[in-house]
């Protein structure tokens, strides 16, 4: 069922893609496994999946070890600064960062590593209270405050889009991320590129990879319903 459900997903992507002209070998399909299982996660492996989103560092933790060494962890939910330190070396990426003091903080946990740690700034585009991230005006002072770090490079950017029953609902606000992407792409930043573009989930991830994502978070495609009491 799951190696279905994977099928599916990476189907729709294809079929997105085309609609507007893309290759699919452009979208990285990020299998949001956060409560899941290991099981789970070993059978989403099993049926081809390498990168492995979560939310949690306490769950990224708990899995590191008993699964392959070539799947790529990316954190994608909220981090506290006091948690950098136990996943510094284990993730390929941290989708979250929403302030001039976690970048910071992942900077000194990278350089004690030696390591360079990708990034993607969070921008709450709809300006959700209920959601992190930073506002859209707030993205280009960040990083021109980052961009002489050492340690860290900024890739690119993520939202979370609002919960809607109708995906095109959304296209807006993947609009304005991808607008912003390339107004700061044109700027020619140090230590900045804007290659990815984290957006879209199980609910419009079609949609988004029509207005220009390359990376899309697929939790609930793949695995199912999140049983929360499992937490």
């Amino acid at each position: 069922m799951l190696a279905e459900n994977l099928q599916q997903v990476n189907a729709n992507i294809e079929k997105a893609c085309a609609a507007v002209g893309r290759a699919p070998s452009e979208i990285t399909l990020v299998a949001v496994s956060k409560t899941k299982p290991v099981s789970m996660l070993q059978e989403a492996y099993d049926a081809g999946a390498r990168v492995f989103g979560e939310n949690k560092v306490q769950e990224i933790m708990d899995k590191y070890d008993q699964l392959p060494s070539d799947i790529q962890w990316h954190m994608i939910g909220h981090l506290q600064r006091n948690k950098v330190k136990y996943i510094i070396d284990k993730v390929a990426m941290i989708h979250s960062v929403d302030s001039l003091r976690l970048a910071q903080t992942i900077e000194q946990e990278a350089a004690k590593k030696e390591l360079v740690m990708p990034i993607l700034l969070e921008v709450n585009v709809a300006e959700e209270d209920t959601k992190f991230g930073l506002k859209v005006e707030e993205v280009l002072p960040l990083l021109e405050q980052t961009s002489s770090f050492s340690h860290i490079q900024v890739k690119g950017l993520m939202t979370i889009a609002p919960f809607v029953e109708n995906p095109e609902e959304n296209r807006e606000v993947f609009r304005t991320l991808k607008k912003l992407s390339v107004d700061i792409s044109a700027k020619n930043i140090n230590n900045v590129t804007m290659s990815v573009l984290s957006m879209g989930m199980t609910g419009d991830y079609q949609v988004a990879v029509q207005e220009g994502s390359t990376m899309v978070r697929v939790g609930t495609g793949i695995f199912g319903e999140r049983n929360y009491a499992t937490v």
